[in-house]
């Protein structure tokens, strides 16, 4: 019997998503986040609010489907942000400083023509009890 190569995580505590994708894929101990925005889990619509709110909402929901996998924020290694406007970095790095752990993640971000909704997140983390599988030889 073969064991499954990958498997989907997900969480009501998070918004469904707006299209064929799951929240989170886990494959051996590396946990892949599909692009995580400020949606509301209760309606999967986008919250009204500043951009400040819109950030926390969206890790909000990173941190829920983190929680589903067994996993936190410490546990990222690689975050992916897309925001609507470049001039919003220097807020952005405010509220990504005091919510994610030192160490910090490596990090990529980007302007994105992002619909609705002024920041997207993905990420990739790493179970810790599963990390040794990443080194085997």
């Amino acid at each position: 019997m073969q064991a499954e190569f990958k498997t989907t995580v997900s969480t009501a505590q998070a918004p469904a998503g707006r299209g064929p994708f799951p929240q989170a894929v886990s494959v051996g101990p590396l946990v892949f986040l599909s692009g995580q925005g400020p949606l509301s889990p209760e309606t999967n619509q986008p919250i009204v609010g500043s951009f400040a709110e819109q950030v926390e909402r969206t890790f909000e929901n990173v941190e829920a489907i983190l929680g589903a996998a067994g996993l936190g924020l410490e546990h990222v290694a690689k975050v992916t942000v897309y925001l609507s406007d470049i001039d919003n970095v220097p807020e952005f790095n405010r509220i990504y400083e005091r919510l994610m752990p030192a160490p910090l993640p490596a990090r990529t971000l980007v302007q994105a023509g992002l619909r609705g909704i002024d920041v997207e997140i993905d990420v990739i983390a790493v179970h810790p009890t599963r990390q040794a599988a990443l080194f085997a030889s």
